[in-house]
C-alpha cells in the first residue's frame, strides 16, 4: 500500500541516519578531546579508576617536589660538612707542625683560629629554604627533620611515610648548649689514649657563647706542652672521625632521597600509561571510523532523499 500520510521508508532511513550522526558524533567527540572515556557516562568503571589514579599522581607529584627540596637541603648539608672536614684537617696539621722544636706556636694559633673562623661561617652558612642543620641559635635542639612520601595499599586505603633524619648527628656549633654540637662540645683526651689514667682532660674547638664547663679550648701558645699539644691532635682527629661519619650519614641520606625521587619518578609515569590505557582513544582506530561513518552518512542522506521522493511519485498517477 502506498501512503501519502505515512512514509515508511522515509522513517527507516531517518532512523538509521539519526544513528549515523550520532556515532558520528561520538567518534569526533573522541577526536577533539583524545579521550574514548571523558565523563563516567561513557564508561563509569574506567572513569572513576582514571579520576582516583589522576588523584594520586597529583599527590605524588607534591612528593616528588617536596623530595627534591629535601635533597637540595641535603646537598647543602653535605657540601659544608664536607669544607668542614678539609678545614679541621688543616687544623690537625697545624697541631702537628707546632709539635715541631723551636716552631712559634702563637703565629700557628693565629692561623688556627683563622681556621676556626672558617668553621664558624661554614656552619652558619649552610643553610636552604631557612632550614640549618649545621647550625642552632635556638634554645631547643632541632629535632628530627622529616620528608613525605606518598602511598596507596593494595585495599586503597592511603598512607603518608616520611624519610626522617635526626639533626643531632649533624649540629657542628650550638650556640645555647655546647654539648649539642661537634665542635662546641667537651672531648675528653684521656679517653681518647690507648691506656686511659682515669683523670679527665676535656677540650672543646670553638667558644659560640657558652663554653663547656671544666674544659679547655683548642688554641695554644709558645707555653704549651707537647703533652697538651698530643691531647688536643687527639681531639681534633677524633672530631674528624665523627665528623666523617655524619657526612656519610648525609650522603646515606641523599642516595635514598635520590632513589625514592627515582622511583616516584617511574611511578607517576606508570600510572599515566595505565590510565591512558584505559581512556585514552585510539587516533588510528578513530580516524578510521570517522572516514567510515562520514562515508555512511553522505549514504544515509542520499538513502533518504530518494525515500522522500516517493511522495512526489504519487502526484504523477492524478496528472491527465
Amino acid at each position: 500500500m502506498t501512503s501519502i500520510m505515512t512514509n515508511p521508508a522515509a522513517m527507516a532511513a531517518l532512523q538509521t541516519l539519526r544513528a549515523i550522526n550520532h556515532n558520528l558524533e561520538t567518534t569526533q567527540g573522541r577526536i577533539s578531546s583524545g579521550f574514548r572515556v571523558e565523563t563516567a557516562a561513557d564508561n563509569a568503571a574506567y572513569w572513576s579508576i582514571a579520576t582516583t589514579m589522576r588523584s594520586d599522581n597529583a599527590a605524588l607529584s607534591t612528593v616528588h617536589d617536596a623530595l627534591g627540596l629535601g635533597a637540595a637541603k641535603v646537598d647543602t648539608f653535605y657540601s659544608a660538612m664536607d669544607t668542614v672536614i678539609d678545614v679541621m684537617t688543616e687544623i690537625k696539621a697545624k697541631l702537628v707542625a707546632a709539635s715541631e722544636p723551636g716552631v712559634d706556636k702563637d703565629k700557628i694559633n693565629k692561623e688556627v683560629a683563622e681556621l676556626k673562623s672558617q668553621l664558624n661561617s661554614a656552619a652558619q652558612s649552610a643553610s636552604f629554604s631557612g632550614e640549618n642543620w649545621l647550625y642552632n641559635g635556638a634554645a631547643a635542639a632541632l629535632g628530627t627533620k622529616s620528608m613525605a612520601s606518598f602511598n596507596r595499599s593494595a585495599d586503597g586505603s592511603v598512607t603518608v611515610s616520611t624519610l626522617n633524619y635526626d639533626t643531632a648527628k649533624s649540629v657542628l656549633i650550638d650556640v645555647t648548649d655546647p654539648s649539642r654540637g661537634m665542635l662546641t662540645k667537651a672531648v675528653n683526651a684521656d679517653a681518647l689514649q690507648s691506656t686511659p689514667t682515669g683523670t679527665a682532660r676535656n677540650y672543646y674547638l670553638i667558644d659560640a657563647g657558652a663554653a663547656p664547663a671544666g674544659a679547655t679550648e683548642i688554641e695554644i701558645d709558645n707555653a704549651t706542652t707537647g703533652a697538651q699539644l698530643g691531647d688536643m691532635i687527639s681531639v681534633v682527629d677524633e672530631l674528624i672521625s665523627q665528623l666523617t661519619d655524619s657526612a656519610a650519614t648525609l650522603g646515606a641520606i641523599t642516595s635514598r632521597i635520590e632513589m625514592q625521587e627515582s622511583f616516584v619518578a617511574n611511578l607517576m609515569d606508570v600510572i599515566d600509561k595505565g590510565v591512558g590505557r584505559l581512556v585514552d582513544a585510539d587516533m588510528n582506530e578513530e580516524s578510521t571510523r570517522l572516514k567510515a561513518l562520514q562515508t555512511q552518512q553522505q549514504l544515509g542522506i542520499q538513502s533518504l532523499s530518494i525515500a522522500n521522493t516517493t511522495s512526489e511519485n504519487i502526484l504523477r498517477l492524478f496528472q491527465e
